[in-house]
């Protein structure tokens, strides 16, 4: 396996984490006017060179298709028109957000007259191995060159014609604008082996970001020598209490699971209190499957017509799909119990009027995102408020749930003195 000291001259992906290197030293130093007006130029770039970014993500999604990949991977990688927009409308989010560099956490005056402040500074050089979305190439270098990070992006292979388009845009814009390009670069798909480099680029690569399917962050969170930041799958419930306005839930549940099945902030369970399970259970399946969604229920939901019966594994799977696992709970607290046996910790909403309710099921249940009367689709960066995110991170170090700038930056310690000794 390759590691730190292993000559870069001899490694293509070390040569790329060097340069990364180099150019981040800049990017640090970088003002927000400089580092903004790179990130406008960027989001300008993708809309002109649009073509060029499209045609190069429908061969993507050529092979993918006839390679028989499931359609909701080839819905994450496949970009259109008004995708590309939202990427572009993301890089300027960003730039019109406050940049976190220099900006001070704590600080003061100590009792013996030395001066404090704890500020936030750039990381130096961020790697993110993610899986098909090339939706993520622009939000993470965007995020990135923001808090004055140089960025990797190892992509997946099914990708590798998108990733190149989009940073070819990226680093002509950056370069443009002033920047050193290699504050974005590309690494090579073609090989598990660029993945393992980067894994072991301890020295070189600063953080390491995975983003993608259980497997994936799995082997890196595993098998890294490099400090992880844990992005996780999302096997996101929706509870409907008993209290619950049941107008408010359906469209709730329906937006939940319907709205974008192949994302992680996706519902992939529905749970519903016992007390709807003549009422409200009936109506919500057969809305959902009206919105071509395959319905596994447990007993109770399975006496619908339609419902396929729900086997251990369903309360565990992230589907990704318009598949949904139903159960009833008899109570809150089980409701609480079945989310503490089966999440992933990504996102859990609560559907209820009921204030003490609400109140009991944010307490009790730990994951990244609680939603009250909510769909869990808000478990976003953009939505939130961040502007693009680099991923909703389900880990409790440093970060957790949707990573902005603030999440990618670490701190140091400034202190002025007058001579000080001690």
């Amino acid at each position: 396996m390759t590691d730190a000291s292993t000559d870069a001259s001899t490694d293509p992906v070390l040569l790329l984490a060097d340069r990364a290197r180099a150019a981040s030293h800049g990017l640090a130093q970088a003002t927000r006017a400089t580092k903004d007006a790179a990130l406008h130029a960027m989001a300008d770039a993708l809309l002109e060179r649009a073509g060029q970014v499209l045609e190069a993500n429908a061969d993507d999604v050529r092979r993918a298709e006839q390679d028989g990949t499931p359609e909701g991977i080839v819905d994450r990688l496949r970009l259109s028109t008004e995708r590309l927009e939202a990427m572009a409308q993301g890089l300027r989010d960003v730039a019109g957000l406050p940049d976190p560099v220099g900006e001070v956490v704590r600080g003061g005056t100590l009792a013996n007259g030395l001066e404090m402040r704890q500020v936030r500074v750039p990381f130096g050089v961020v790697a993110m191995v993610y899986e098909a979305r090339p939706n993520v190439t622009a939000d993470a270098a965007g995020i990135c060159l923001k808090s004055g990070n140089a960025v990797l992006l190892r992509g997946s292979s099914s990708a590798a014609a998108s990733n190149a388009a989009i940073v070819e845009v990226l680093r002509d814009a950056a370069a443009g604008a002033g920047l050193d390009p290699d504050v974005v670069q590309l690494v090579p798909a073609d090989s598990r082996e660029s993945v393992t480099t980067l894994m072991r680029a301890r020295g070189r690569v600063d953080v390491l970001i995975p983003r993608g399917g259980a497997g994936l962050i799995r082997s890196v969170v595993e098998g890294s020598t490099v400090p992880v930041i844990e992005t996780g799958v999302g096997n996101c419930h929706v509870y409907v209490d008993r209290a619950a306005d049941l107008d408010k839930a359906l469209a709730v549940v329906l937006n939940a699971k319907t709205h974008r099945p192949s994302v992680c902030n996706a519902a992939e369970t529905l749970l519903v209190h016992a007390d709807l399970a003549d009422t409200f259970l009936p109506r919500v399946v057969a809305a959902l499957q009206d919105a071509g969604v395959t319905v596994h229920g447990d007993p109770t939901t399975a006496a619908l017509p339609g419902v396929v019966p729900a086997t251990d594994d369903d309360w565990d799977t992230e589907y990704l799909t318009l598949d949904l696992a139903v159960g009833v709970v008899g109570s809150i607290d089980a409701a609480i119990d079945h989310v503490r046996r089966h999440s992933s910790a990504h996102s859990e909403a609560i559907l209820t009027e009921d204030q003490s309710a609400a109140r009991r099921f944010v307490a009790a249940v730990d994951s990244a995102a609680v939603l009250v009367n909510a769909s869990t689709r808000f478990t976003d960066g953009g939505e939130l408020g961040f502007g693009a995110e680099i991923g909703i991170s389900t880990q409790k170090l440093h970060a957790r749930g949707p990573m902005g700038l603030p999440e990618m930056t670490s701190t140091k310690y400034v202190v002025t003195g007058d001579g000080h000794v001690r």
